[in-house]
């Protein structure tokens, strides 16, 4: 596995791939700037053996067209300020304009390139656009993990024009490697927390980390599929009725890998999805009609807590309450609280897909845990078991 840190940028131009796909409010301010950060240590280590660097990203979802509201020249003044550097901005990704300010740029220096996906051709995958992208740079450097699952023309096909100059970035390296010590090398017991809406997401993680884990516990809004399925009363909580039979052969599956699965035995219930909502504390196969389980229970959650902390591993993947709304956040800060202690003690932590990211950072655990991913479906689908073509176009 080629990293960035295989070469010398010396006199070198790196055309680096990085994601830069973040949330911009009203006045275009840029309200959560950790993808900048993650990317920067690649950036300044082009910079810092002399070479100059070129950053292609793209911005929401412009559909090939020039949308104003997505331009990448809005931030550029926040990855200065990040980075530490004036970062220079060009309108285009391809073209004359974009070759002229590439050949005048000086080592030390960098360039942001305009959204990608103002080119339909850019997710399209086109060979053509790629090539023209690949003219930008002496080594390419992949480091944008959020798009490794998509083989767009920047993140897959562009490294077929750079033979043995091709790389991934620190951010790209260390992802993988926190991904494989889950799934491969990771010391054992390995347990995994799933949590989330619906058993249909999950489907395939879960029959993909079987063969992996020692323990699955399973919260959230999933729950209710497994509990009705086994015959409990889940009342009006969230249930997939069509899933319930899949339910139950993941249960078999795992007995008869040794998994051990461990479903919540107590929620926290509710008369309407709602804040302010009456609550009651009730066994988990006994929700009477009108109400519904929206968090954990204190017995559900001391079990998980000896499970989480006699861990050496620990994939977290998803909320197990509503923690959205403050009074069902408890079951949520609760795990992250263990997998804390759990982290002290030694375990490895991997915190990966979009709402337990979100989870982790409104609760401020993002420094508490070994690993926060920072690409939702691409981390969905690396647990899934996928090769991502970002990945596999680096790996040739």
């Amino acid at each position: 596995m080629k990293t960035i840190e295989d070469f010398n940028f010396e006199d070198k131009k790196a055309l680096i791939r990085v994601d830069f796909n973040v949330p911009l409010d009203g006045e275009f301010n840029v309200t959560d700037t950790s993808r900048i950060e993650a990317a920067t240590p690649t950036i300044l280590k082009v910079l810092e053996d002399g070479g100059s660097a070129i950053l292609m990203s793209h911005l929401g979802r412009p559909k090939g067209q020039v949308n104003k509201d997505m331009s990448l020249s809005h931030i550029c003044e926040k990855v200065s300020e990040i980075v530490g550097v004036q970062v220079k901005f060009v309108n285009d990704c391809v073209g004359a304009e974009v070759t002229k300010a590439v050949t005048e740029l000086q080592n030390g220096e960098v360039l942001l390139l305009e959204n990608l996906r103002f080119h339909a051709e850019e997710e399209k995958g086109d060979e053509a656009f790629a090539e023209a992208l690949s003219k930008n740079g002496d080594i390419y450097v992949n480091d944008a993990f959020g798009t490794a699952h998509r083989a767009h023309a920047s993140t897959t096909i562009v490294a077929n024009y750079f033979a043995e100059n091709r790389c991934f970035g620190y951010l790209l390296a260390k992802e993988i490697k926190a991904i494989e010590k889950v799934m491969q090398t990771g010391e054992k017991p390995v347990t995994a927390i799933l949590g989330g809406a619906k058993v249909s997401s999950k489907i395939t993680i879960i029959e993909n980390i079987l063969d992996k884990v020692d323990n699955l516990i399973i919260g959230g809004g999933m729950t209710y599929t497994f509990v009705k399925a086994k015959g409990g009363k889940v009342g009006d909580s969230i249930c997939e009725d069509d899933k319930m039979e899949l339910a139950l052969n993941i249960l078999k599956q795992a007995e008869a890998k040794g998994v051990k699965i461990h479903l919540p035995v107590d929620v926290l219930a509710a008369d309407a999805f709602d804040n302010n909502a009456n609550t009651q504390f009730l066994d988990v196969n006994e929700i009477p009609d009108g109400w519904q389980g929206l968090d954990a229970g204190p017995q559900s959650l001391e079990i998980f807590k000896k499970v989480i902390l006699e861990s050496k591993t620990i994939l977290w993947n998803g909320p197990v309450g509503v923690f959205e709304m403050e009074n069902f956040a408890n079951g949520t800060i609760s795990i992250g609280n263990f997998i804390d202690e759990a982290t002290q003690r030694g375990a490895f932590s991997l915190v990966g897909g979009g709402d337990s990211v979100a989870a982790v950072k409104q609760f401020g655990f993002e420094d508490k845990v070994s690993y926060v991913s920072t690409g939702g479906g691409a981390m969905l689908e690396s647990l899934e078991g996928r090769t991502l073509p970002g990945i596999a176009a680096i790996l040739g």
